[in-house]
């Protein structure tokens, strides 16, 4: 196996575990991957994505793709279809999908951090788009999610010079949620995922949806788009929502 899972209490944990690779990326990885968060987001309240070992994930494997390019466009397609099919697995997850990165998250690692919904960096991580550092370009999406999450200048200099920042820099540059210090990751990402489970589910559920399709709708369409989905909401929990506010009670439905 090449990613692990397993739900404790309310939250679902899933770890890349190719330590001795980086948890390079692979195409039996990557719908394993796919797999578990797609399992763990049907019985969670929030998921967690880390990496085992060092780092968080170096990318996809230089060698697996070697092989796979060897026999041909066709074949290696499926890495890279496997790899987007996991990335749209965090994205449309019913629930939160937290990214708990150390060490290195770069190339496609990188591209799993940007899928996520928050991210919570170790302040001396090392997070880059190194593709084209190593006469490759980008396939897990950076050249899409990336200028989207930081605008064009910052993503076009990150993909273009290869260039490494901390996570540090990651978290003041709006890449990250929150930054902890090192050896402070788990209390740190333990304080987001606590916030979390405070909050409704199906609130946070169509709030996710919504915000993912900020990106791609015209502001007057998007704004449609909320409307609706705050009245179909309160269609379905008024009372919970309206108890939330009326008792300042956190409501867990």
């Amino acid at each position: 196996m090449n990613v692990r899972r397993e739900v404790r209490g309310q939250v679902g944990h899933v770890v890349l575990d190719r330590p001795r690779a980086r948890n390079a990326v692979t195409v039996e990885l990557a719908r394993e991957l796919a797999d578990a968060v797609d399992d763990l987001g049907s019985r969670s309240r929030v998921v967690v994505l880390r990496g085992a070992g060092a780092d968080f994930c170096a990318g996809g494997d230089v060698g697996a793709l070697a092989a796979l390019h060897a026999r041909g466009r066709e074949a290696t397609a499926e890495l890279f279809a496997a790899f987007r099919a996991a990335c749209r697995a965090i994205e449309t997850a019913p629930v939160p999908v937290v990214a708990a990165v150390h060490g290195h998250a770069v190339a496609g690692g990188f591209e799993l951090v940007q899928s996520a919904d928050l991210a919570v960096v170790e302040a001396d991580a090392r997070i880059a788009d190194i593709h084209c550092r190593y006469g490759q370009v980008p396939g897990g999406g950076s050249t899409q999610r990336l200028p989207r999450i930081l605008g064009r200048p910052r993503a076009m200099g990150l993909i273009l010079t290869g260039e490494t920042i901390s996570g540090r820099q990651a978290a003041e540059w709006g890449l990250a949620y929150r930054v902890a210090e090192p050896g402070e990751l788990d209390r740190v990402v333990d304080e987001v995922v606590d916030m979390l489970l405070a909050n409704s589910c199906p609130a946070m559920a169509r709030s996710k949806f919504l915000v993912n399709r900020s990106s791609t709708t015209p502001l007057d369409d998007g704004l449609d788009l909320e409307t609706r989905h705050v009245l179909d909401h309160l269609a379905t929990e008024a009372e919970t929502a309206f108890a939330a506010f009326t008792d300042r009670k956190t409501v867990h439905p």
